[in-house]
Formats: structure tokens, sequence, C-alpha cells
């Protein structure tokens, strides 16, 4: 969860380097890896592949939630020791990239690359729990809603991006969130509240994660995010880690895989689909959620007023991702290129 770098584009506009010199050196080190897609660069194929690619990177992510409810009815494993395990795999693959690649991370503003980890760790940790503690639709869907997040603290934060389209959109997502939360009742579980809290820190740390690609590559801010995350992960809950054994160790395995396939594919993905593309084929987990929990992890099925909750959220992230694309951009002063 949380590296998906296209709904942040509220805040990319806004921010710049300090330096001219620091984003030219920036600039030229990551003009293959993050320049921005072009469709008429890629054939039909390429195209019909990064589709795929984001799709199968939703049912991923979905997946891997799947996982941590399966292993509930085998074995005892806390929501920590997934998250450790995913960030830890995800450490030794990045590291295996950069040794094929002989070369290391570059960083130059290590608050930046911290923020997006301990942001990306509270918002993963409250997923997976989110997870054990309720269900597999309500999980996702409420992470997923991290997109209206941004939305609303864009509009706060943002005088030039406040419009009425984005204020409704925002408006409609809540009451998509109220439906699924507390559908029928004035009453709120406690349980419910992480699934909240993941979408709320997920929002942050995609913050965190724009802003630090205006100085890093990708695999910089990978490498931090999941090696620094796993020790973070490790510091906090230690006494929930210990040497697992065969089962423990299959699911938690399984887990990871999925999670971490899951940015992979999303990464590949995103080359060959264009940015509003990408973060609507993303928001269908959304979908997948509502409609494969009771296949998936026999969970009860939404209410009308879940389903009804669940498409409100999915509407509310596609309408904000095609007006964040049709927008202007905002015209800045020349102090260096942006």
């Amino acid at each position: 969860m949380g590296e998906i770098s296209i709904q942040g584009c509220f805040f990319e506009k806004t921010m710049k380097p300090d330096s001219s010199r620091n984003n030219t050196d920036n600039k030229s080190r990551q003009a293959s890896a993050d320049a921005p897609y072009d469709r008429r660069q890629a054939s039909r194929a390429l195209q019909l592949t990064g589709s795929l690619s984001v799709l199968a990177s939703a049912f991923f992510f979905y997946l891997a939630t799947a996982v941590i409810r399966w292993a509930q009815q085998d074995v005892v494993i806390a929501a920590s020791y997934f998250v450790f395990a995913r960030f830890l795999l995800g450490f030794f693959v990045i590291c295996a990239l950069l040794a094929v690649r002989r070369k290391g991370p570059r960083p130059v503003r290590l608050h930046l690359l911290a923020g997006r980890t301990v942001f990306n760790c509270l918002a993963v940790y409250c997923f997976y729990q989110a997870v054990s503690v309720t269900s597999l639709a309500e999980g996702n869907i409420l992470n997923m809603t991290y997109p209206v997040f941004l939305a609303l603290f864009s509009w706060i934060l943002l005088k030039h991006q406040r419009n009425h389209v984005a204020a409704a959109m925002v408006v409609v997502a809540f009451a998509g969130i109220w439906l699924i939360l507390s559908p029928g009742k004035l009453d709120l579980r406690v349980e419910s509240l992480w699934g909240l809290a993941s979408g709320v820190s997920a929002s942050f740390a995609i913050i965190y994660l724009n802003i630090s690609r205006l100085h890093h590559d990708s695999d910089t801010i990978l490498f931090y995010m999941f090696g620094l995350g796993a020790i973070i992960i490790y510091a906090m809950f230690f006494r929930e880690i210990s040497v697992p054994d065969a089962r423990q160790l299959y699911y938690l395995t399984l887990c990871s895989v999925l999670g971490v396939g899951g940015q992979y594919l999303l990464t590949l993905g995103f080359k060959y689909v264009t940015a509003v593309e990408g973060g609507i084929l993303s928001s269908t987990r959304i979908l997948l959620a509502a409609v494969l929990g009771p296949v998936v992890a026999a969970d009860p099925a939404l209410s009308p007023a879940g389903w009804v909750g669940a498409l409100l959220i999915f509407t509310a992230n596609v309408v904000l991702t095609l007006r964040k694309f049709r927008q202007p951009v905002i015209p800045e002063k020349q102090q260096g290129e942006h």
C-alpha cells in the first residue's frame, strides 16, 4: 500500500527544490526511469500490458490482505509481523535490483525520506490491522479513501485549488464512508477507525512521496521506505516478532510476495498507461473488495447501504483523478528549472 504517487499531484505542482543545481542533477538521473508517459511511444500491446499490470497490482494488494484473514484460521500472527515481513522482503528486492544496476541510493533530503517512511509504516500497519479486526471489504475500501483526504487537505492548504467539484466529491466520499461504517445506525465501531486511519496516513505518505520525488529517484525512495520501515516496525513491535514456524513462514512469505509484487506490477503498469488511466484502474480495488469478500474470506456480504457507500467512494476517486489532470498548471516564478 501507499506507494502510488499519482494521487498526490495536488501538492507536486506547488513544490520546488531549493536549488536549480540539485534539480538538474536529479532530472538527469531520473530522465529514463521517471519520465512522463507518452501514449504515442507505446504500441497497443504495451498499452494493454500496462493496463493489465495495474489491474493485477490491485488484485495482488487485495490478495495480500486476504492472506491475513486466511492465516487467522490457522496460526497466530500479529498484523505488525506481516508489515515487517513485507518491508524486509521489499528491502531485499530493492537491494538486489540496485546491485544488478550497479548503483546505490542517493539521498538528498533525509527528512523527506524519513517522513515518507514513517507515514507509510503507519498507513500499512493501520491497513493490515483493519483487515484483521473488521473485514476484507471494509479494510480495503476505507484504505482507498486516501485520494479523498488528499483532496480535502489540498482544499484546506492550497487556496488556488479550491473549487466546487472537489468539495462536492469530498462530501460524496464521506457519505460513502458513513454508509460503510454505520449503515442505518448512529454509532461507530472503534475497530473501523483502523481503516479510516490508514486512508488518512496514506494521504500524508503520498504527499511526502511527491515532494521526495523532486529530489530523489524511485530506487532511493524505495530503499529507505523498505529498509528504514523494517527497522521502525521491528523497534516498535519486536515483542510480536519472533522466529516463525513453517506455517507462519508460509503465510508471511505469501503475503509479502503479493504485497511487493503488487508494488512492482504497479510501477511497470504506470510506464505504459496515462496517469488518469492508472489512477482509475487502481481504484478498482474498491470494487474487488466489495465483490470478492464473501468468496475469498467468507466475510459477510456488503449490505445494500455498504454497496452504495463503496460506489460513492469509487465515483469520488474517479472524478477527482479526472479533475486533477484536466486543470491547468499554475504559472510559477522562474527560479530555475522546476
